[in-house]
């Protein structure tokens, strides 16, 4: 009987529903294996959807091997050299370590305890550095300088800042307006949560890619695919993101971290988490966050009582600053809940309509579109288009969120006494 290899295979093929086999070979093969990627079969890509969608049960680890395959793709499509189509891959794999439990849920948290957010705790761990309570021995790192790839370079085109190195191309293919992570998510999203807005034509997309003066363009005839992709994206925040359910529950796991005794030190550690550990974590937690918890895991859900739909003129700024000063919202929170004879705690602010990000991979702008050697920039100007891509995803600007036994008393104190800014 002939003696088993004990070779690793030179490649290997996983199934992925969206886009069909995807080959890991390379420096992808090895890094799929680390720990630090792994992790992210325990992180829900779309936070808490699933209370609201059922099949929203995909994982950080799913969409990280989809954004790999169509960074792969807009690699091969735009002619890059072997060691730029590698950094790539590398990035595309590698972009979303930083992420908390629930994905995008504990940005807010995240902020407030590390100083940061998601993408620089990214690089910190590509690069092998502790940022969040001590780690078993960092993988990445090794694995990149084992295949000739320098991690901090790797890092740059996930958390990009004025000293990125490397041509702004390549950046661009994961943080720009259309890039790999954004094509990859609205269609993966779509499939599992079953609503259609995400079914952007991703083929088009990546068959008219190309570059001009060092920039990610599209050919003229994709201006169909390109317009859908702003329209898929807006609809998918607006029904899917930003869906009033999934946000109370949202809030709810924010506040639970944040009403902690010793917050935010004692927050630290949670954000190298998974959803399972950070619910039975949490759920052990005394007190508020114990509660918050514990109704998470059964669904008992806040609801919303009051909303500001438009805001008085000078207000919106105002309000905004409280995104930047959470002590503040938290105080205006427990004003509410002491206004309506409520336990503190029973009643949270959504201010997440008002969180404009105008980052480059937001610039609409900056989408060109090719045609011989002409390049136009067709929705830097106002347009149906530009406004719907542009549009807040919620037409609650404010919302009000409270503990269902205190949903009575909260409404009458809200319709007394509508929240004012502290």
């Amino acid at each position: 009987m002939p003696a088993r290899s004990s070779r690793r295979p030179a490649h290997k093929s996983i199934f992925d529903p969206v886009h069909g086999p995807i080959r890991l070979d390379g420096v992808a093969l090895a890094l799929v294996g680390t720990p630090e990627f792994q992790r992210l079969w325990g992180i829900r890509q779309t936070g808490f959807a699933h209370l609201v969608f059922p099949g929203a049960n995909h994982t950080r680890l799913e969409h990280s091997l989809g954004t790999y395959w169509v960074a792969v793709q807009m690699a091969a499509r735009l002619g890059l050299d072997p060691a730029a189509s590698e950094r790539i891959a590398a990035g595309a794999l590698l972009h979303d370590l930083g992420h908390g439990p629930f994905s995008h849920t504990l940005d807010g948290p995240m902020v407030e305890v590390l100083g940061h957010g998601h993408e620089w705790v990214s690089r910190a761990r590509i690069e092998g550095r502790e940022v969040d309570g001590p780690w078993d021995p960092p993988q990445v790192p090794a694995v990149l300088r084992r295949h000739g790839l320098v991690p901090s370079d790797v890092a740059d085109l996930i958390d990009p800042g004025p000293r990125a190195t490397g041509p702004r191309l390549l950046r661009q293919i994961l943080h720009g307006p259309i890039d790999a992570d954004r094509i990859d998510y609205l269609q993966r999203d779509a499939y599992y949560t079953g609503v259609g807005h995400g079914a952007i034509d991703a083929v088009r997309l990546l068959d008219t890619v190309g570059e001009a003066g060092g920039r990610l363009v599209f050919a003229e005839k994709g201006r169909s695919a390109v317009e859908g992709f702003l329209v898929g994206r807006a609809l998918m925040y607006s029904s899917v993101y930003y869906h009033k359910t999934v946000r109370a529950a949202e809030m709810m796991a924010q506040a639970a971290v944040e009403r902690l005794r010793g917050y935010p030190e004692s927050a630290r550690a949670l954000f190298r988490l998974t959803d399972g550990e950070f619910l039975a974590t949490l759920r052990s937690s005394a007190g508020l966050p114990g509660d918050l918890a514990r109704g998470l895991y059964e669904r008992r859900l806040y609801k919303r009582v009051g909303d500001r739909r438009d805001l008085e003129e000078g207000a919106r700024p105002r309000w905004q600053r409280l995104l930047q000063r959470p002590t503040d919202r938290r105080a205006l929170e427990d004003a509410l809940a002491d206004g309506a004879r409520c336990p503190r705690g029973s009643v949270l602010i959504d201010l997440a309509a008002l969180d404009a990000r105008d980052g480059p991979e937001d610039d609409w702008g900056q989408v060109g579109l090719r045609s011989g050697e002409r390049t136009t920039y067709p929705f830097r100007g106002p347009s149906p288009w530009r406004s719907l891509a542009t549009r807040s995803p919620s037409d609650r600007a404010v919302s009000v969120f409270a503990a269902p036994r205190s949903v009575p008393a909260v409404a009458r104190h809200l319709a007394r006494d509508p929240p004012a800014l502290p």
